[in-house]
């Protein structure tokens, strides 16, 4: 399988996510003018900066011409993933609910933390097991998730809450302790820790590792479904 790795004026970790990416296939990056995807088979939104942010995180890249086939893509059922401002993206571009507020702290939070698999299922946590343990890094200042509470009680009831961090270790004041999130059709995964830190033994984890693999198995099961 080939991942496509978008990367925007500012992206710092999107040479990171493309390492992580061809641990488990082929990848390439993807240039935030170009509407053309490639071919890739699945599409990763990084983490870092993107534009500045000087609106909004994410609020300019909402706009990039690349987003706009990122988008299509997604509604045809193409696996997306959104690192971090890449979360941040994919909300404003509407592609996921809810919203990144500030951080509670109201400061930088660069720290490993503890996440917690809700739901062991689907492209994205396939290769884990329910309620694993999954040691990721966050670093970031706007990563508090907030919907309202109608929508977080829809959020839970469809399972589309896919992470969340573990007790005691929310580090931003998410609601209800939600670290990633999937749209309603679970091709579409949002989240604020960074896999792609958690993928080499040096770091001390490679348990993000495993967001990635799932990804690998589950197109690899459709095409042999086919």
């Amino acid at each position: 399988m080939k991942f496509g790795v978008v990367r925007f004026p500012g992206s710092c970790d999107d040479v990171d996510a493309l390492r992580a990416a061809e641990l488990v296939g082929e990848a390439e990056l993807l240039w935030h003018a170009d509407r053309d995807l490639h071919g890739v088979d699945a599409v990763i939104v990084p983490g870092g900066f993107s534009y500045g942010d000087y609106l909004r995180a994410g609020a300019i890249a909402r706009f990039a011409p690349v987003m706009e086939s990122v988008a299509e893509f997604a509604r045809e059922g193409g696996l997306v993933l959104g690192i971090c401002n890449g979360f941040q993206v994919l909300c404003e571009a509407r592609l996921l609910p809810g919203a990144l507020l500030p951080n509670v702290s109201l400061r930088f939070v660069f720290r490993q933390v503890e996440l917690a698999v809700a739901r062991a299922e689907g492209p994205f946590t396939g290769a884990c097991e329910p309620g694993e343990r999954l040691s990721i890094p966050v670093k970031h200042t706007t990563g508090r998730f907030y919907a309202p509470d109608d929508q977080l009680d829809a959020l839970d009831a469809s399972g589309q809450v896919l992470l969340r961090y573990a007790p005691g270790h929310n580090p931003n004041g998410s609601l209800r302790d939600i670290a990633g999130i999937c749209n309603e059709q679970g091709n579409v995964l949002g989240l604020m820790p960074h896999p792609e830190h958690a993928v080499d033994p040096l770091t001390g984890s490679i348990d993000g590792l495993k967001i990635f693999a799932s990804m690998r198995v589950h197109l690899d099961d459709r095409v042999l479904a086919f």
